[in-house]
């Protein structure tokens, strides 16, 4: 799989470990992350490539607007 802008992440490292994400953006060497809760719209958490693995889900754009909206996907996908 590829990570691109939308993805769900697992955290593998850090004191967020096995916490999951989505990505906002990305960089050459980071992935910005995006939780809804903690991590918010206004500030994503920076997180190197080697630090996440890569999950099957995949987000729209719809639900990576809103942190509420975001919060509550993640939350439906990674808890089923």
């Amino acid at each position: 799989m590829k990570l691109e802008i939308g993805s769900i992440v697992k955290s593998v490292a850090g004191r967020d470990k096995d916490s999951y994400f989505c990505v906002v953006e990305l960089n050459d060497s980071y992935c910005f992350l995006r939780d809804g809760k903690i991590h918010k719209l206004e500030k994503p958490k920076r997180k190197k490539f080697k630090h996440v693995r890569i999950s099957p889900y995949k987000l729209q754009s719809e639900a990576l607007q809103v942190n509420k909206h975001l919060k509550k996907a993640i939350d439906s996908l990674t808890n089923s």
